[in-house]
């Protein structure tokens, strides 16, 4: 069964994994700029972020959008 999702490109990658990548890539205040959320520009840290995009669909949306346009094309 390890063949469930071999077309989703976040299949075994976690959201703290996501927001990490994103930070190192982008940082934060340009992170904030491409996805407008308090989270990411008042004080952000990894664990925070985490916090609100979990509570938060539409964020960790936005999110994991960004981290597909942006690294799926790296592959």
């Amino acid at each position: 069964m390890s063949h469930e999702q071999p077309d989703n490109p976040l299949h075994g990658v976690t959201l703290e994994a996501v927001v990490v990548k994103l930070v190192d890539y982008y940082g934060w205040s340009k992170l904030a700029d491409q996805i407008n959320i308090n989270c990411f520009k008042s004080d952000p840290s990894v664990k925070s972020s985490l916090k609100f995009l979990r509570r938060t669909p539409w964020a960790r949306t936005q999110v994991e959008n960004l981290y597909i346009s942006t690294f799926s094309s790296q592959k």
